[in-house]
């Protein structure tokens, strides 16, 4: 299995717009990042794309021009997640209704965001999506590959992440609940948000997220969604325990 770094900046990327602070203006390419989502390619060519945030476009324009999309899974509603779900038009051509799972608030919340997509006699060229609702801690299957939802809190937004073969992916958590670091204690390669090194009403800080990787003890953690209030990666990387990493754009892993 491999994954790529599609994105891993907040809401806001990195560079954010008129800041001047040492992380917007540093010329290192791993502190330029985009709004998070990941790309999964497991077996026998199924490709998953967690997450379709606004950069969506700028995101798949320097992968192969024939890398196919299998499916969407959406951890929430909120708009840096989802707000690029137009521009998944080329993959529903010729009648095919790309699929999504999701939460069903984040369904209901979707058909009211785009209702174009889903009038009774659509306009051409619209997206046409079929949606797959999952639930939390409750295994689902895409061409035979086992997805776990793992529930999480974001504030008060009751979200999820994933769990696929040995990787797990959570990302806007504030707090990861018991039954979650169960799910996945131990694994492989643990990606989760970390936004700065203070704390935040809605997201893990940089030692909140050190203590969950701690708990779930997995081979090698991988931190995202990340704000300009992080120092630049050269410094971040020197301050963190041997198996863990600041993820960037573009970075690829291999996944037993």
């Amino acid at each position: 299995m491999k994954l790529t770094f599609l994105g891993t900046g907040t809401s806001t990327g990195v560079p954010q717009l008129r800041c001047g602070c040492p992380t917007c203006i540093s010329s290192d390419h791993r502190d330029k990042r985009l709004r998070a989502s990941v790309l999964i390619e497991c077996a026998n060519g199924i490709n998953l794309l967690v997450d379709c945030g606004p950069d969506f476009y700028h995101q798949m324009l320097v992968m192969p021009r024939d890398l196919n999309l299998s499916a969407l899974l959406i951890t929430h509603q909120h708009y840096d997640h989802v707000g690029g779900m137009d521009d998944l038009r080329p993959y529903c051509k010729n009648g095919i209704d790309f699929p999504i799972y999701c939460q069903a608030d984040v369904e209901r919340n979707l058909r009211e965001r785009m209702p174009y997509a889903f009038a009774a006699k659509a306009y051409p060229g619209v997206p046409h999506f079929s949606f797959h609702t999952i639930s939390p801690l409750s295994p689902f299957y895409i061409d035979g590959i086992e997805i776990l939802p793992l529930p999480v809190n974001h504030y008060k937004l009751e979200i999820v992440g994933f769990r696929i073969g040995n990787m797990a992916y959570i990302t806007d958590a504030k707090h990861v609940p018991t039954e979650t670091i169960n799910a996945i204690k131990g694994i492989d390669t643990l990606v989760i948000n970390a936004l700065r090194p203070e704390p935040h009403i809605s997201h893990l800080s940089l030692p909140e997220s050190l203590n969950v990787i701690a708990e779930i003890a997995p081979r090698h953690a991988y931190l995202t969604h990340i704000s300009h209030d992080m120092p630049p990666y050269a410094e971040t990387q020197t301050l963190l325990p041997p198996a863990v990493s600041l993820a960037y754009d573009r970075l690829q892993l291999t996944i037993p």
